[in-house]
Formats: C-alpha cells, structure tokens, sequence
C-alpha cells in the first residue's frame, strides 16, 4: 500500500484486504524523514521517531492492531542503508540534521567515507566494495559493519516488533554486506518475515543468491510466456526463497519493469502469472497516478478506492477483479503442483495446479479458444478474472468442467481462471429489463493520423472480446470519439477500448476491465477517458 497513511491502511484492511485473503499489506518506513512532498522522501531518515508523513506512533500501532484483527500481517518497509542526502535540515518530528550527524542517534564516526570515487557517491557496480561502502546518490551510509551502528538498527527493529509488526521489507539491502544483515538480524527479539531488496544485475559482483539465507526480494522478469514452466530451473534465486513481483514503487517509475501504463494488458496479465504460477512468493502493488516520477501521494495519503479499482488518483490494484480474485486463487490452490502445462504458441500458456484451479493466458491480440485438460473435478466454476463468485451464481463468465476437460475462450490480451473455491453458473451478463437502449459511448483519446479507436466487451453486442468484432468510434469530435449502440435494457457488461495501429495491431488500454450496466429505458451516454 505505497504511501497510504495509517489510518488508511487500517481502514483497507478491515473494508477489503483481509475480506479478500491478503495475508499480508506492506506499508511505507514508519521513521521519521525529510520534510517534502515528493514519496522519496520517506526514504530519508532523521530519526527512529515514528512519527512521519503517514502518520504518528499510536496510528502506526492502532494500524498494526486493527490489520491483524482482519486476519492480515503487517511489513514495514525499513532502511537500515542509509540516512538522509541533503547537507542539513529539519525531520517531521521537528529533528534537526547535518549530513553525517543526527543528534543522539549518529555521528560522522558511523558512516562510510569510502574515499573511492568524488563525493564518496557510488559510480562503478563492478566493485562491490564501493557498492557497499559508498554512498548511493548522496544518501549518508552508515557503517553496518560497526558494533554501534548494528545496535542502533537493532534497537529500531525491535522497537516496531515490540509495536507487532510481522516483517520486514529492507530496503537498499544490496548496498549492505550480507554479513552486516545477518548479525543485525540475530539481535532481533524475534524471527520476522524478511524481504530484501537486492536488483539483479547481469556480471556483477553482488548478487542475490547471497542473501537468501536472510529472505529476497528480486524483481519479476521473463521473456516470452511460453518459456516460464520451469521458472527454479532459469538460473533464478529459488522460488522457496524469492519474493516476486511485476513492479513495485521504484521500477514502476524507472521504466525497469510492467506498469499500469504498459501497452495491451501485459501488466494484469503478468501479474496474474505471478499469483497462478507456484514459483516464489507474490507481492501486488497497490499505488497512485503520477505525473513526474517525484509525485507524492495523492490526498495527503488518506488512501481511497472504488468497489473495484481505484478514487481521487489513487489506482488501488489490489481491489482489481482480476487481481482480487488471483488472490483467492493463490490462497486456494495452496502448494498444490503445477500440472497440465499447454502452451500452443510463444505468447499462449494454460496450467493447473494439481486439482484445485486451472489458468489461461493469452497474450496475443485475437481471442484463443481451446479444449483444455485439467485435473478439476466435474462442475461449474466461475472465472476469477471476470467476476466472482456469490451465492452460486458468477458476476463472470463460467466454465464447465467434464470428464477431466472444458472449452473456453480466453479473450485477447487477457485470461480465464478458475479454481474449486469458486463454484457457480453465470454469463457475466445480468439482464433486469427488457427491450433496448441506445448507449453512446464518448472516449477522450489522442491517436496519430492512421489511428482508430474501437469499443468491444463481454457481450455479443460489443464484439465478445474479440477485436476483430470490436465496433469502430467516430473520430467527427476529436479527441472525443464515439459511437452509439443499441444494447438489451438493464443487462450489465465489461468492456474496454482498443487502438488500432496503422499497421494493424492492436493496443488494448490498461486493466481494468470497465463495468456499466444500461439503464432500463430511453437513452444513455457513458463518458470515458483512455488509460
């Protein structure tokens, strides 16, 4: 939950994180900081006051207390790289600074001056000695090595075990000998869930095989989908020991990884591999819009979400259809192996996991239907990535499961999943009227000469997720493009907008899926904006 408050982050997890099944929320560094708008400055210590810009030490606490309530475990994101970058200044808490001197906590004795390069800044990543006695972008690097440095983090660990926290997600890890970590980590009252960062680099010195007798946290990469069946045998920290993910705060801004904005649905479709897939443990980020890589939170943190997806700049992907329901699949199907691996195509992949749920993804831009085998028993079930579940019935599409097989389509750029904990019978169209209503749709887009923008969904109306059948806008309003259909009154649909590229291809907008249900009678406009 990148920059929620605390208050907000309580709220989450007793309203949808722990209802959902997410076993545990993370949650920005406690300690005090920088002043400043922009999220990084979070990651600038002053203090181990835990007062900061999300929050004071009793909602910090009265957080950790009301997320267990709800069944979920708390990490702290925590910093024990490094503290501030600027020459001096003031903390949140009113703490006043110098570079290399943080009154009661640290002096310039408890820091590295590597000597190695100008201003003691990190320049070459083929020396790990620099990597890890140097400082990364000015930020003052503490002496990990020293016995009052380690007492001091230790002191600060424990502080927010004796506050319940459960984990610990370590922040810059890679730019701490892992030694450091391990004799830190042995002064800790007890045994916390350990995440570390350590970012892959082909050829250099420090990798994150070296950490993994503390905990990893290393970023999930792949290349074409077809080739990710065995994902322990790529070379890969274990999947025992790896906790994955598609992107989390910083890559999601550097352009290292998937994001949001990524073209045709590949972030959702990732991330749904990420949970279907046994190998490691997954992380779902949960962040906001941004315009420069330096904005904040919006709404000064106070986190707020719709049913399914997000409010007020706020994206909140883990109230997503597809990814709340992956959830319950993960959850559901447990350790159960993978089996009945299929994978037609380079970008077509579909697996079970043992008897308990089944996964298909498509990452090509036409629809791909199949008759898959599965292990499942025989029955209904719902597909967690349209909809869900509820009292029998799918707010989704279903599939049924006989003789050890079933025929679905799988919609472009997209997948199906379905798994014994939720059984049902459904379309993923509801119909609560009766004749029709002339729908207009009007999508802002900027499109380039040769450009066009086309409207399909889950119902024969719109095309059936097929981009082939998908219904062309008008372009007379531009940048506002529109197209008006007759759809059967009161039924509720998903449906999204694609582009077509002058060479054909087609771009599908970001996930996810948007829902409308049409009015019962006369006329209706539905206004949208491209993502």
């Amino acid at each position: 939950m990148f920059e929620w408050n605390w208050d907000s982050v309580a709220a989450e997890c007793t309203n949808f994180i722990g209802p959902a099944g997410y076993g545990f929320v993370q949650v920005s560094p406690p300690q005090e900081h920088i002043t400043g708008a922009q999220w990084w400055t979070d990651y600038q210590p002053v203090s181990y006051i835990l007062t900061s810009k999300r929050g004071n030490r009793s909602q910090f606490q009265n957080m950790i207390t009301t997320c267990h309530a709800a069944g979920v475990k708390v990490i702290s994101d925590t910093i024990w790289n490094h503290m501030a970058g600027a020459d001096s200044g003031n903390g949140v808490a009113g703490s006043t600074f110098t570079h290399y001197v943080y009154p009661g906590v640290y002096q310039y004795q408890d820091f590295h001056h590597c000597g190695l390069e100008p201003n003691d800044d990190i320049v070459n990543y083929d020396n790990a000695v620099e990597v890890q006695t140097c400082q990364l972008d000015n930020l003052a690097d503490l002496a990990t090595e020293t016995e009052y440095v380690r007492s001091t983090l230790a002191a600060y660990g424990n502080d927010l075990l004796s506050l319940g926290i459960d984990g610990f997600r370590l922040d810059a890890a890679k730019h701490i000998n892992a030694s450091d970590i391990a004799n830190i980590l042995g002064r800790l009252t007890s045994q916390p869930y350990i995440t570390q960062e350590v970012i892959w680099g082909s050829g250099e010195p420090i990798q994150p095989s070296q950490y993994v007798g503390n905990a990893l946290q290393n970023a999930f990469s792949g290349g074409g989908i077809s080739s990710l069946q065995n994902l322990d045998g790529q070379g890969w920290v274990s999947g025992t020991q790896a906790n994955v993910f598609v992107a989390n705060h910083d890559t999601e801004r550097g352009g290292n990884s998937l994001n949001i904005n990524s073209p045709s649905n590949t972030y959702i479709t990732a991330t749904i591999f990420s949970l279907a897939h046994p190998y490691g443990t997954p992380t779902v980020l949960s962040s906001y819009t941004f315009s420069t890589t330096d904005d904040g939170s919006p709404n000064n943190g106070a986190g707020t979400c719709s049913a399914t997806g997000g409010s007020g700049g706020w994206l909140c992907q883990h109230r997503f259809v597809a990814i709340s329901g992956m959830t319950g699949f993960r959850n559901n199907v447990g350790s159960a192996a993978l089996t009945n691996w299929v994978s037609p195509q380079s970008q077509q992949i579909a697996f079970g996991r043992g008897a308990l749920g089944f996964v298909a993804i498509n990452n090509v831009d036409s629809t791909w239907t199949a008759t898959f085998t599965t292990s499942l028993p025989a029955g209904s079930y719902c597909d967690v990535i349209s909809g869900q579940s509820t009292s029998g019935n799918c707010t989704g599409s279903s599939f049924t499961v006989s003789g050890g097989t079933f025929t679905a389509t799988v919609p472009a750029r997209s997948a199906i999943a379905i798994h014994t904990g939720a059984l049902g019978t459904g379309s993923g169209t509801v119909s609560t009227g009766s004749g029709s209503v002339a729908v207009t749709f009007q999508e802002t887009a900027t499109t380039t000469f040769g450009e066009n923008i086309f409207l399909v969904g889950s119902i024969s109306q719109l095309g059936t997720w097929a981009p082939a059948s998908s219904i062309a806008l008008s372009a007379a309003t531009y940048p506002v493009w529109s197209v008006t259909v007759s759809l059967p009154a009161g039924t509720t649909f998903q449906y999204k907008f694609i582009r077509k590229e002058t060479d054909g291809s087609v771009v599908w907008e970001s996930d996810p899926n948007r829902q409308a249900t049409v009015a019962s009678s006369g006329t209706q406009t539905i206004t949208t904006s491209w993502r």
